[in-house]
C-alpha cells in the first residue's frame, strides 16, 4: 500500500491536510476552559450537519458502533421491542447487538441490495395497536451494499399510524456525506462516527438526541456507564468529560464541521452525487451491474459492484493493494467474493475518483474479466466533463 495513494475505502476516508494537522496538537488541561472552546464549537458544528436546531450532540471516544449502543443502552429497557429490517452486514450487527442486549427483535428480512421496505414496516407498525414497539432502528446507508434507504418515508408511516416508537437511525456513512434532515424527519437518536464524511481518522462515535429521546433516557433501564449520556452532559456542562477526552481528534472534528459547512452542505451532497455518478458511468460501461437493486436506492457514499459469477471479487481488492498500492472495500457477509466496493465519500474530488475507476479497471483487466481498457475512464470523464460545477478554487 502506498500513503501517497488515496484510499477508495468506505472509511475510514482520506483526510484534508489541513484537519489531519488540527488533530496533532499539543497537550492541553481537558478539564480547563480552553477544552471547551473545542468541544463546544464541535458540538455545534455536528448539530448544523444534522440540520437540526434542537438535537443534544454527544461526542464519545469510539466509532460508530459505540453509538448504536449508546442509542439503544440510554432508550430501552431489557425486553423492550424494536424493529428493524436485515438488508446488509451492518443492520445485521445492529441486529446482533440488540439481541445481546437482551431486547426483544423484531426482524424484517430484506433481499441484500434493497432499501427498507417502509410499506412493511407500516403494516407492522399500524398492526402494532398496543405500542409495544418501543423503537424502530433504521440503517440510512448500508455501507455493505452501497444501498440508501428512505428515512422520510419511514417516519411518514409512522405518523400515518401515530405510532409513539421512537426512530434511531445508523447515519454512520451517510451523515456528512448525503443529505441528512434530523428534525425534519424527527429523528430521534442519528449516529454516525468521525472517519467519514467528517474526514478524520476513527475514534469518535458521534450521535444526536432528540427531546423525545432525552426523555426516554430518564426510564431506560439497560446498563450504561461508558456510554451514559447524562454523565456526558454533566461534564459538558463544567467544558469537561466524565473521563478523558480524545483531544486531537475533536479539534479535528471542530475544523471538519467548519469546512463542510463553508462548502455548504448542499454542495457536499452535490459534490458526492456527482462523483458517484461518475463512478456508476464506470460499472455501465464496464458491463457490471451493482449489488444495489436501481437507482432509487444508490449511495452517494459507496458503490458495490458485483463481479461476474464465479469470479472471486475480493481478488481485485487483494491485486489493487499489492500491484498499485490501491485500497478498495472487499464484499461482506452474503456479498462477500461477490462484489468489491469503491468508497467515495469524504476529501475527494472527480480527479481523484478517476484514478480509483482507472485502477480497479487495470485490476479487472490483470486478471482476465471481460473489461476494455480505458472504458469505466471515459465514461466517468464524459459525465464529469458534462457536470462540473465548481472549479478547485471555487471548491478550495
Amino acid at each position: 500500500m502506498s500513503f501517497q495513494n488515496p484510499v477508495f475505502i468506505p472509511g475510514p476516508t482520506n483526510m484534508p491536510e489541513d484537519i489531519r494537522k488540527a488533530c496533532d496538537m499539543p497537550t492541553i488541561d481537558h478539564r480547563s476552559p480552553l477544552f471547551g472552546q473545542i468541544l463546544h464549537p464541535a458540538r455545534a458544528g455536528v448539530q448544523k450537519v444534522l440540520k437540526s436546531d434542537y438535537a443534544e450532540i454527544f461526542i464519545f471516544p469510539s466509532t460508530g458502533t459505540g453509538g448504536w449502543e449508546t442509542a439503544i443502552t440510554n432508550t430501552l429497557s431489557h425486553g423492550d421491542k424494536v424493529l428493524i429490517a436485515r438488508n446488509g452486514m451492518f443492520s445485521h450487527k445492529w441486529i446482533d447487538m440488540c439481541q445481546r442486549h437482551k431486547l426483544e427483535v423484531e426482524i424484517v428480512e430484506v433481499p441484500w441490495g434493497q432499501g427498507i421496505p417502509a410499506d412493511r414496516y407500516g403494516d407492522i407498525l399500524a398492526a402494532d395497536t398496543n405500542h409495544e414497539i418501543r423503537a424502530v432502528l433504521a440503517t440510512h446507508n448500508e455501507t455493505a451494499t452501497g444501498v440508501k434507504s428512505d428515512i422520510a418515508a419511514i417516519r411518514a408511516v409512522m405518523d400515518a399510524c401515530d405510532h409513539p416508537a421512537l426512530l434511531l437511525v445508523d447515519g454512520v456513512s451517510s451523515i456528512g456525506s448525503m443529505d441528512f434532515r434530523f428534525d425534519e424527519w424527527k429523528v430521534d437518536v442519528a449516529v454516525t462516527g468521525s472517519q467519514k464524511g467528517f474526514m478524520l481518522p476513527a475514534g469518535l462515535a458521534i450521535v444526536g438526541f432528540s427531546p423525545k429521546a432525552m426523555g426516554a433516557t430518564k426510564t431506560a433501564r439497560l446498563p450504561r456507564t461508558f456510554f451514559d449520556v447524562h454523565d456526558m452532559a454533566k461534564g459538558y456542562d463544567n467544558n469537561a468529560y466524565p473521563y478523558t477526552p480524545a483531544v486531537g481528534l475533536m479539534n479535528g472534528l471542530k475544523l471538519a464541521c467548519d469546512k463542510l459547512l463553508a462548502e455548504g452542505l448542499d454542495n457536499v451532497f452535490a459534490r458526492h452525487h456527482r462523483i458517484a455518478s461518475g463512478v456508476r458511468a464506470a460499472v455501465d460501461a464496464w458491463g457490471l451491474d451493482l449489488c444495489a437493486v436501481d437507482a432509487s436506492v444508490y449511495s452517494d457514499s459507496v458503490s458495490a459492484i458485483v463481479t461476474p459469477g464465479g469470479f472471486n471479487a475480493s481478488d481485485i481488492v487483494t491485486l489493487a493493494a499489492e500491484k498499485y498500492g490501491v485500497a478498495f472495500g472487499t464484499g461482506l457477509g452474503e456479498v462477500a467474493g461477490k462484489v468489491f466496493r469503491i468508497g467515495h465519500l469524504g476529501s475527494l474530488t472527480d480527479v481523484m475518483a478517476l484514478s480509483g475507476i482507472a485502477t480497479a479497471e487495470m485490476c479487472m483487466v490483470d486478471l482476465g474479466l471481460d473489461i476494455t481498457l480505458g472504458s469505466g475512464v471515459a465514461a466517468a470523464q464524459e459525465y464529469y466533463r458534462g457536470n462540473a460545477v465548481k472549479s478547485l478554487r471555487e471548491a478550495a
